[in-house]
């Protein structure tokens, strides 16, 4: 190793000449000392070596334990993108499912309005299907009745005959000449039960509210006709 101290004992020169050269006893003492101190700086080497070799170790150790915390900490840095990636995939698709359901909600709201308004108009029909059912009924009479006895021809000038009468049933059978749908035919046949010269109350008695709802106005139109 550089800069090693030299221990070999040195040669101290005897002369018999020399008045002032130390006795035998300073010589064994001095080399005694220098064999302690080649002894110590060797021990101090051998502790020094094994210092460096230690503070290596370590330096290794350190180094190593770096990288693996370098690499645990690109690893943790990766699965944190990631799992925030992730997790903005997830709110941006829950926010879309929000929205949507939003949006079914106020369909929803808007459909339950007009159902309630709908039930509304049903409540009200049900609440006049009596008054239908005793103008029906009147009606029905009313076409049972006979001519009244005792009256006179009509002239040619009235202003309504038979035969021009809305409620004639010659008249009701002529429009059978035209084209009609389906929900035409349901309503024609519909028109002669009701309009017929004999009305048929156990057919009306079948219909439902909806059915009879539609021909109120005819039933008030009808009945304009007979007050004339």
């Amino acid at each position: 190793m550089a800069g090693r101290v030299n221990t070999s004992p040195p040669v101290v020169p005897y002369s018999s000449c020399d008045m002032s050269s130390p006795s035998p006893v300073q010589i064994r003492e001095a080399n005694a000392h220098l064999v302690a101190v080649h002894r110590r700086v060797a021990e101090l080497e051998q502790w020094l070596e094994a210092a460096e070799n230690t503070v290596r170790e370590q330096a290794e150790s350190l180094i190593r334990k770096d990288e693996q915390l370098r690499a645990a900490t690109q690893e943790i840095a990766e699965a944190k993108d990631k799992e925030i990636h992730y997790l903005h995939e997830k709110l941006c698709k829950s926010e879309e499912t929000i929205q949507r359901f939003q949006n079914m909600v106020k369909e929803k709201d808007a459909m339950i309005g007009q159902l309630q308004h709908r039930c509304q108009l049903l409540d009200n029909i049900c609440k006049s299907r009596p008054l239908l059912d005793s103008m029906l009924s009147h009606m029905a009479e009313a076409e049972r009745l006979g001519p009244v006895v005792g009256m006179g021809e009509p002239t040619a000038n009235t202003s309504l005959t038979d035969g021009e009468s809305n409620c004639s049933p010659n008249r009701i059978s002529n429009h059978k000449d035209f084209s009609l749908s389906e929900d035409d035919m349901d309503d024609q046949e519909l028109d002669e039960i009701v309009f017929g010269t004999t009305i048929d109350c156990s057919a009306v008695e079948g219909m439902t509210d909806a059915q009879l709802s539609q021909y109120v106005p005819r039933f008030g139109d009808l009945k304009s006709v007979l007050q004339k």
